[in-house]
């Protein structure tokens, strides 16, 4: 491995250093006052807009999870960043089309955000060659409406209820079904939201023992996301600083 803190700014490498420490601490404080151990908790460094050079200083830092949300930025960032010789996990965490399914597949480790069956099966596809399994979290709708995105649980939909979107998730031979994820509704407070994720997960998981990921929480309420169980927190600005301006 090439060494990553060579690559940025001194001062860059500081900032993120400082904003690394914080959210670890942030971390660290939530798990004990849950009563939760430490090691059952990833952190997720969302790199959206920030450059190759950042996803390089975190890993050299230590940071072995990288998340995007948009393939043509990723893409990139992923080659640019392996050309480097450094191999992190790569989480895609954003709204995907059929149409990038191939190319995600290429990079990512996981993807975060399965919420229909046709995703599903068009993953599933684009998996065919692959040597490691797709790991695959199905993206659910905590108010149930559907024009906010993700799997309706409780819903028999074929196309986008829960179970449908679970199922065809883990009957595909190059994917493999891990958990959950979610966002917390517009206008909800991040308590009543995550209360109602666990209970979600809690069903889901009586059905799918071995899906026991929950990816939840963002830079602003992930101490609450772990109170109710988040196994993957997803911090972007409280780690590298406030998001540059997208062009």
């Amino acid at each position: 491995m090439t060494d990553s803190s060579a690559t940025v700014r001194p001062d860059r490498h500081a900032e993120l250093a400082g904003g690394l420490a914080q959210v670890r601490s942030r971390i660290d404080d939530a798990c004990a006052q849950a009563g939760r151990d430490r090691a059952e908790v990833t952190m997720i460094a969302v790199t959206k807009t920030y450059p190759a050079s950042d996803v390089l200083a975190l890993a050299g830092l230590g940071v072995t999870d990288m998340g995007e949300n948009r393939d043509q930025e990723a893409a990139g960032k992923a080659a640019e960043v392996a050309a480097a010789g450094v191999r992190p996990r790569w989480h895609f965490i954003g709204q995907l089309q059929r149409n990038k399914a191939r190319s995600v597949v290429r990079y990512a480790d996981v993807v975060h955000s399965v919420d229909s069956v046709r995703l599903a099966r068009a993953l599933a596809t684009a998996t065919a060659d692959r040597q490691e399994p797709l790991d695959a979290l199905v993206q659910v709708s905590i108010d149930g409406d559907a024009a906010r995105g993700g799997a309706l649980p409780g819903s028999a939909d074929p196309a986008a209820g829960l179970e449908p979107v679970a199922e065809a998730v883990a009957d595909a031979p190059g994917m493999r079904l891990v958990g959950l994820m979610a966002v917390a509704p517009l206008g909800w407070e991040p308590e009543r939201a995550f209360a109602r994720l666990a209970e979600i997960a809690d069903a889901f998981r009586a059905v799918h023992p071995g899906a026991t990921a929950l990816s939840a929480g963002m830079s602003g309420d992930f101490e609450i996301a772990i109170r109710y169980g988040a196994t993957h927190v997803r911090v972007g600005s409280a780690l590298l600083g406030m998001r540059p301006t997208l062009r």
